[in-house]
């Protein structure tokens, strides 16, 4: 079911992705040959008008095949040249580039808002001025791997209830009360809740000693359900979804430096087997999450493509500004080649990620 759910996330994701290309292409009555799901070896085909539209058989992507975004002969100076991406003004090249990107951060934009309509989680504090959070709860944000509580089972998401430490014992829970708990350094009970669960679980976690310093590790937050009224919900997505893009931002900044300084890992990085597991997670406890993780992968997808590495939209874009300063076209056999040997290099790095996934599974 995890699978199921996951590949028609991906596939939801490509297809406002690629339509911002495709119809963007239209729009400027560039043609468009194909526009396809998931990547070759194909499975089958229908053409309508021009275009053919097909379903491949590896489901982890998709793509638009527009007439002239590879420079050749033929769409260069061959038949149907007017109608050439690569013939077309470079003002209007970016923008039929640009348009895969910016659908992503509409759709993230359009979905934490609907969550915000819906009743978004949010941690206390950080909510919207005027609107208090309902059904607040301490949850857990992280857990440390080769920690305690990774030991004893607890996971994202468990929503802390009842902790217990000898004869001291306690409902009222807050981050503060867990520390204090914590830090007298003797085994503790923490009773949660999972998911959609009613009743909670136990388990029992012996702090770890560090010269002094006790911990679980674990990191959590109160957070509670804000539910918003339209046009609130939609400054409030648009906000999140700006701070979203900062944040990815960031982090993909620091993947890369360390990555350049020698200092890079990819268990940090989590490719198409480990969000299978994330899918599920989100599932279980509920549809918001799934659509809030629905709406980080956009982002993240859209960040990711605007990186100036061939074969990504910010590659292409990268090429039209030294056309544009050159003022003259690359070279189409340079660019390809660049292109091609971009697309082969994410395709490693896909396969690496994806076995580190697997690893990560024993």
């Amino acid at each position: 079911m995890n699978i199921i759910i996951f590949i028609i996330i991906l596939l939801i994701l490509v297809l406002v992705h690629e339509c911002g290309h495709f119809f963007s292409a239209k729009l400027f009555g560039i043609r468009v040959d194909e526009f396809g799901f998931g990547f070759p070896p194909k499975l089958f085909g229908k053409k309508i008008g021009e275009t053919e539209y097909t379903l491949n058989a590896l489901p982890f992507g998709g793509f638009v095949k527009i007439f002239g975004e590879d420079p050749d002969e033929e769409n260069t100076n061959g038949v149907d040249t007017s109608r050439s991406f690569t013939n077309k003004p470079r003002w209007k090249q970016a923008i039929v580039l640009v348009a895969g990107i910016f659908s992503n951060f509409l759709l993230a934009w359009l979905l934490f808002s609907v969550g915000f309509m819906s009743g978004f989680p949010t941690s206390v504090g950080s909510q919207p001025s005027g609107y208090t959070p309902q059904n607040v709860n301490l949850v857990i944000l992280s857990v440390l791997q080769k920690s305690p509580a990774e030991a004893a089972g607890l996971k994202i998401g468990d929503k802390i209830v009842f902790i217990k430490s000898g004869k001291n014992v306690t409902d009222q829970i807050s981050a503060e009360t867990v520390k204090s708990y914590v830090e007298l350094g003797k085994k503790i009970e923490i009773g949660y809740l999972r998911g959609k669960d009613v009743t909670y679980n136990m388990t029992e976690i012996t702090p770890k000693n560090d010269n002094g310093d006790y911990s679980i590790g674990i990191s959590m937050d109160q957070i509670g359900t804000v539910k918003l009224p339209f046009f609130v919900a939609l400054w409030e997505g648009l906000k999140l979804d700006w701070n979203v893009t900062k944040g990815t931002v960031s982090g993909l900044y620091s993947l890369i430096k360390d990555g350049i300084a020698g200092k890079g890992s990819f268990s940090s990085v989590t490719g198409p087997v480990g969000m299978v597991g994330i899918v599920g997670d989100a599932y279980k406890f509920g549809f918001v999450y799934l659509m809030s993780f629905m709406a980080l992968i956009s982002v993240n997808l859209a960040v990711i493509n605007i990186i100036p590495f061939p074969a990504l939209d910010g590659g292409r874009l990268l090429f039209l500004l030294i056309e544009k300063i050159k003022g003259r076209r690359l070279n189409p056999k340079f660019a390809n080649m660049a292109n091609m040997i971009g697309f082969v290099i994410l395709i490693i790095l896909m396969l690496l990620v994806t076995y580190h996934d697997v690893i990560k599974l024993f």
